[in-house]
């Protein structure tokens, strides 16, 4: 058996690649995508905010939106964003004018265990030390607009003049940080005495899972951002009425908060190409998706967008689906499900220290996870593309095996190498996706009315895109819905918050389960986003560090020169 890559390439980490690269100013980037340097709001030499008003939803439905996804990730990961970047730079080196466009990362998983977000090898997005620091602020201002409103809230309980008879007991709005702290989830404020506030139970969720990310995320204007976040649910009152940001008039100072914050950010690619980073929910609790904003900004200045959405396709993609494309009035043209070797001998039985060694029986079993992604995204009118992202450890065998199996169920599959080559390595891939979009066969369908019922909703999620059985309600659940009914809220669209390691709730049925039925244990209010959020199973607000964080390899020298981030 002979291996796709040569160990040769793993010569320097991702870091080094960035570091090494010679980045154009970003005026020139934007001058790739006909944009005036007096349009740009710069952030250095090589950052900018693009102001709303460059979005033209004419040009944007005349571009072509290409969506990536993957199948049930491991714990090896597969390398959307690092195929998303690839795949750009393919468009791009074929004749094509194309814009990535992607999610900030959070600071959680920079400084725990994931690691940054800006791809990888030699398939980036720079520069790659800002993007996953601090970036241009999006993470604090949001951050803040969350906390404003938390104090707002405090202050309306301890207030004897203007209070709204606010219930403490049923204030569902925390407060978050962007960082991985887990003595923060529940917490008691308002210790002290009667000048410190009310004394109540209390907790922080990190910045990435904060309704105020989603509703950045939803948002499509100014005046759509205030009106959702207004619409955020607080709680009731002791009399049971149900109280909203804006019986707080919150939205104001909070979307003044979020003034820059609304403006996507530009960067570029390793070889020079645009890159649009804005917003960045989790979709494992969130829609895992980049802003509508930055998606139509992206399409009103290119040919051709390549975004992704979060974790496999039963998530990320699902929600972008069936969530942002019918808020954004927005249609993929074409769907990639990225897959790798390593991830389909782990869902064909490999364990962990396994996971680089080749076999053609795991890696057929392990199939079954990839097929079922594929059936997922026809139920929305796509025929996908796959795309092995190739690892050293893969073999031509397995390499040939896969893209046999795909034949068998009528998908092309496509190996690349965008983390070794860079857009040289994604050229098929590419040339495969422009011919798909101009075949127009692809038909873009959500799977569901926003109209029909929670539960008609839930099940349809749960049997046609999971393979469940049916669905369990809990008895809290039973009595969420119908608060959620009361509130007149049950018509918005479903965001499943559940495990991302299996089709499942449960993380330990990988490949693909059957004979299983789903629980909702209890639900969240999103009003402000648009959507309501059944919790499938315990789900995480507010990860911890692991025992030795990456933190502990970072450090910065007296040129600024910054080493251990990933």
């Amino acid at each position: 058996m002979r291996t796709v890559l040569d160990n040769s390439i793993a010569a320097k980490s991702d870091l080094e690649i960035a570091q090494a690269s010679q980045m154009k100013l970003i005026t020139k980037i934007a001058h790739k995508l006909n944009i005036n340097e007096d349009d740009l709001e710069l952030y250095g030499k090589y950052k900018a905010k693009l102001p709303l008003h460059l979005i033209d939803n004419k040009k944007a439905n005349d571009s072509n939106l290409i969506l990536v996804t993957a199948l049930t990730p491991t714990p090896a990961g597969e390398g959307k964003t690092t195929v998303s970047i690839g795949l750009t730079e393919g468009l791009n080196k074929i004749g094509k004018q194309a814009t990535v466009v992607l999610r900030e990362p959070s600071l959680g998983p920079v400084f725990g265990i994931k690691g940054g977000a800006t791809g990888g090898g030699n398939s980036q997005v720079v520069p790659m030390e800002d993007i996953n620091l601090h970036f241009t602020g999006d993470f604090s201002a949001i951050e803040k607009s969350n906390n404003l409103l938390a104090a707002l809230i405090d202050n309306n309980i301890h207030s004897k003049t203007r209070n709204l008879d606010i219930d403490p007991r049923t204030v569902v709005w925390k407060r978050v940080i962007d960082m991985n702290d887990r003595t923060l989830r529940d917490i008691v404020i308002g210790l002290g005495g009667t000048a410190n506030g009310v004394p109540r139970q209390d907790g922080f969720n990190i910045t990435a899972a904060s309704e105020v990310m989603a509703i950045l995320c939803m948002a499509t204007s100014i005046t759509d951002l205030k009106t959702r976040l207004a619409n955020i649910f607080i709680g009731y009152t002791y009399d049971k009425k149900p109280i909203y940001a804006r019986d707080l008039k919150a939205e104001g100072a909070m979307a003044l908060l979020l003034k820059d914050a609304i403006m996507p950010n530009l960067v570029q690619t390793l070889e020079g190409n645009p890159a649009i980073i804005h917003g960045g929910p989790f979709a494992n609790i969130a829609q895992g998706t980049n802003t509508i904003i930055a998606t139509k900004m992206g399409l009103s200045l290119s040919e051709y967008v390549v975004t992704e959405a979060g974790f496999g396709a039963d998530l990320g993609a699902e929600k972008f689906l069936n969530i942002k494309c019918v808020a954004g009035d927005i249609k993929p043209k074409a769907m990639v499900i990225v897959a790798t070797i390593r991830a389909l001998r782990y869902h064909g039985g490999a364990k962990l220290d396994e996971l680089n060694t080749p076999s053609l029986d795991r890696l057929k079993k392990g199939f079954v996870n990839l097929e079922k992604h594929i059936e997922n995204a026809r139920k929305f009118g796509l025929n996908p593309i796959v795309s092995i992202n190739n690892f050293i450890s893969d073999t031509e065998e397995e390499v040939e095996l896969v893209k046999a199996l795909c034949a068998e169920v009528c998908v092309n599959a496509v190996p690349t190498k965008a983390w070794a080559m860079g857009g040289d390595g994604v050229l098929i891939l590419a040339q495969a996706v422009v011919d798909e979009v101009e075949a127009n066969k692809n038909n873009f369908k959500p799977l569901y009315k926003h109209s029909d019922g929670i539960k008609v909703k839930i099940e349809t999620i749960a049997r046609e895109i999971y393979g469940a059985d049916g669905v369990d309600f809990s008895k809290q659940a039973l009595i969420d819905i119908k608060k959620i009914e009361k509130l007149n809220l049950d018509k918005l669209p479903i965001c499943m918050a559940k495990t991302q390691k299996s089709f499942s709730d449960d993380a330990k049925l990988i490949g693909r389960p059957k004979g299983f039925v789903v629980t909702v244990r209890e639900f969240e209010i999103a009003a402000g986003a648009g959507f309501i959020i059944p919790i499938l199973g315990k789900m995480m607000r507010m990860p911890g560090l692991p025992s030795v964080p990456a933190s502990e390899g970072m450090d910065i020298d007296e040129n600024g020169v910054i080493t251990g981030l990933s």
